[in-house]
């Protein structure tokens, strides 16, 4: 029997959008990229991104390297959909799940075409114009925000609730909201259609992250996100 393809895998559990951790290396101090990661995924994460903005392609393709050698000794390899922020080239180089794209990064299309039909393809979108454009140019799903504001890109464009509602009812394939999204504000997202929300500081930045994701999982799992 064939194997699943990292794609077909996500169609199947669009679910594991529910809590999707994006990780950040500013706040490491002593810890280890790697570590922050495994320990995301063991309190409760369900899709994880490697994002480092500053790093080079050949740093990425270096820290994902890490964290999967990290998530395999810890049991937790191929638990959760494994993808990097922006960089195709450095997706490519690892066989990473997939990528996500911003509005200003590689396009969608372009993505699709260089990982192939098996590879996750998630794209950031602030307009209904702009997730329709994506969905039909193959994007798995859609990052829509910033929702609230953000100390982790503060230049992000604010994106309302109505606009997110408006975006999750247009298209057709899974939305997950970012921006200012942990634990006083994710019953927020109650409604809105969304499959769950990114969050990057409120675990990356805890002291004790394994505690932090579990809280943010147990609010999550009793939130309503049905319209």
């Amino acid at each position: 029997m064939t194997a699943l393809t990292p794609r077909e895998r996500f169609r199947r559990a669009p679910e594991s959008l529910l809590l999707y951790a994006v990780s950040d290396d500013a706040w490491l101090g002593e810890r280890t990229l790697a570590s922050c990661c495994a320990q995301a995924v063991r309190g409760g994460a369900t899709f994880l991104q490697l994002r480092a903005k500053r790093a080079t392609t050949k740093e990425l393709i270096s820290a994902y390297a890490e964290i999967r050698d990290e998530l395999e000794r810890e049991g937790l390899a191929g638990k959760v959909p494994f993808v990097i922020d922006d960089d195709v080239e450095a997706a490519l180089a690892v066989g990473a799940d997939g990528v996500h794209v911003g509005q200003s990064d590689e396009s969608c299309a372009s993505a699709r075409a260089r990982l192939g039909e098996g590879a996750i393809v998630g794209v950031s979108a602030q307009t209904v114009e702009q997730a329709l454009a994506a969905q039909a140019a193959g994007a798995d799903y859609l990052g829509v925000g910033a929702l609230f504001k953000t100390a982790t890109k503060p230049e992000a464009a604010d994106v309302s609730l109505r606009t997110l509602r408006e975006i999750c009812a247009a298209v057709s394939i899974p939305v997950v909201g970012i921006g200012g999204l942990n634990a006083s504000t994710l019953a927020s997202l109650a409604h809105t259609g969304v499959h769950g929300a990114a969050v990057v500081s409120a675990i990356f930045a805890a002291g004790d992250i394994v505690s932090a994701t579990r809280d943010l999982r147990r609010i999550m799992d009793g939130v309503d996100l049905l319209v």
